[in-house]
């Protein structure tokens, strides 16, 4: 029960700080350079997300022997020809099993 509280209490302060913030930029026009600085966020997000779990899968810097970073060349690879999310999503997923299978851990 009281991770149903913790969700819900996370839930509520997360729409509480947000929502007026959403609602007044509803109403201001944007300049054009803030709109194109904001395009970049979910990149830089994505990449701080995902860079440190490729190169860092143990806690250390490795690029010799990581499963992850092979995986996620492939990934790249896929994405960059084929501009396909899901078949990105996919392929990486099964190279990562592969390639972890061939690697022995």
């Amino acid at each position: 029960m009281n991770e149903v509280l913790l969700v819900a209490g996370m839930a509520i302060v997360t729409c509480v700080i947000r929502y007026p913030v959403l609602a007044l930029l509803g109403k201001v026009t944007m300049p054009d350079p803030m709109l194109r600085a904001l395009r970049y966020i979910p990149p830089a997000v994505l990449t701080a997300i995902v860079i440190p779990e490729v190169l860092l899968p143990a806690g250390t810097f490795k690029i010799t022997n990581n499963a992850y970073l092979v995986a996620a060349v492939i990934a790249v690879l896929v994405s960059w020809r084929t501009k396909n999310l899901l078949l990105t999503i996919v392929v990486g997923i099964v190279a990562l099993w592969i390639v972890r299978a061939i690697m022995g851990g």
